[in-house]
């Protein structure tokens, strides 16, 4: 089992939103649900949230609460992936690359992002 140093430890996820009317940010860690923290710099906001994620793992311990380890870092993924497609499907993706003028990594590049932005708006609106 976890101790609260070694949860300490890891890395997890920082979104930060600076506020344009107040000023300052506000910093949340989403994978640790409901912990959040502003500062008036980035360097406040950051040093901030560092409290706030420890007395957060601390509740969550103390109340035996399950805590959510970090998503997986970049550093396990190669960028690269190899896939069997119809050799009319490949057709058309590389006609359309070329009208677009680019090359058809780009272009498939390109559709699988913005499929993903699609799908991953329409899962954040059901949860």
């Amino acid at each position: 089992m976890m101790k609260l140093n070694d949860y300490l430890r890891l890395n997890y996820k920082m979104e930060i939103v600076e506020d344009p009317d107040e000023g300052g940010y506000a910093i949340a860690l989403p994978e640790l649900p409901g912990c959040l923290s502003t500062g008036e710099t980035i360097e406040e906001a950051i040093k901030n949230i560092e409290d706030a994620k420890k007395l957060w793992l601390e509740l969550a311990i103390e109340d035996g609460r399950e805590i959510p380890l970090p998503e997986s870092s970049l550093d396990e993924y190669s960028g690269q992936f190899k896939i069997r497609i119809p050799k009319s499907l490949h057709r058309d993706l590389a006609k359309n690359a070329k009208k677009e003028g680019v090359s058809m990594n780009q272009y498939c590049v390109y559709l699988l992002s913005s499929n993903n932005a699609l799908a991953s708006n329409k899962i954040n609106k059901t949860e």
